[in-house]
């Protein structure tokens, strides 16, 4: 299928590794130049250097901190002077600490919502004049399945990532004449480093290996495994596409069946 990418532009957050390089890498074999978002200036421009030289595309590190107010706008617009367009963004940022209620600071809430929830406020603002300019674009968020299901111990990420939702289900209305979709990603358990984290934890918690963790959340998912970042990837790149023009306002998984309720 030809999904009409070629001589587009992407913003994708957190495209050093794990989901984010997936759907860099994804969006690049589509022939779609990438910009890709991270912390860490060395691991990010080794990623650009490798999309580059595995899909002929132009890919540009933009090393940034998305919870600081003005760096969304500014990897926004540094990407726009380079492309001259920018069709497509991708907000993803790392998932929020585990934890229960009683263990969260107030300064860790705050933490949670400037990186889960302001981040992706900022670069929307930044990046819907662009897309408006050619009455074409695609917001896509990296959120979770605990959107639709809570998990034990992620209460900030169950709290947030719901925010993120109601805001784009909103936004998907406002923005659809303008020939602009809004949609969410939800990934299920996920081989990334964010997981090993998750697993670690609970490992500790519960005095067991933290291979045992892991095949323990296999059991609760009726495929019997965990995603890898491509096949979350393989999502966010369809709703990118020509092909996924009448898909607005939606929230999709890509969970192996773990959330159980029936829409």
């Amino acid at each position: 299928m030809d999904l009409g990418l070629t001589g587009r532009a992407a913003l994708v957050c957190g495209g050093s590794r794990g989901i984010g390089r997936a759907i860099a890498d994804g969006l690049a074999a589509e022939g779609v130049d990438v910009a890709i978002v991270a912390r860490g200036r060395e691991e990010l421009e080794d990623a650009a250097h490798e999309i580059e030289k595995s899909h002929g595309v132009r890919a540009l590190a933009l090393p940034g901190d998305l919870t600081r107010p003005e760096d969304p706008a500014r990897v926004v617009a540094i990407a726009y002077e380079r492309f001259h367009r920018l069709d497509v963004l991708v907000t993803n940022t790392g998932g929020p600490p585990a934890g229960s209620f009683a263990s969260h600071a107030h300064e860790t809430w705050e933490r949670a919502v400037q990186q889960n929830l302001y981040s992706v406020l900022h670069l929307v603002r930044a990046a819907l004049p662009l897309m408006r300019e050619r009455r074409w674009g695609r917001i896509i968020n990296i959120t979770s399945m605990v959107v639709k299901q809570p998990a034990a111990e992620l209460i900030l990420s169950n709290s947030i990532r719901a925010a993120v939702t109601g805001f784009a289900r909103t936004l998907a209305d406002e923005v659809a004449r303008d020939g602009i979709t809004v949609n969410n990603v939800m990934p299920g358990y996920t081989r990334t480093e964010r997981l090993t984290h998750l697993a670690e934890r609970v490992a500790q918690r519960k005095g067991i290996p933290r291979e045992r963790a892991l095949e323990a959340w296999n059991d609760e998912i009726p495929l019997g495994r965990l995603a890898e970042p491509m096949e979350i990837a393989a999502l966010a790149v369809f709703l990118a596409s020509v092909s996924a023009s009448y898909i607005t306002a939606q929230s999709i998984a890509a969970d192996g069946g773990w959330i159980r309720s029936l829409l």
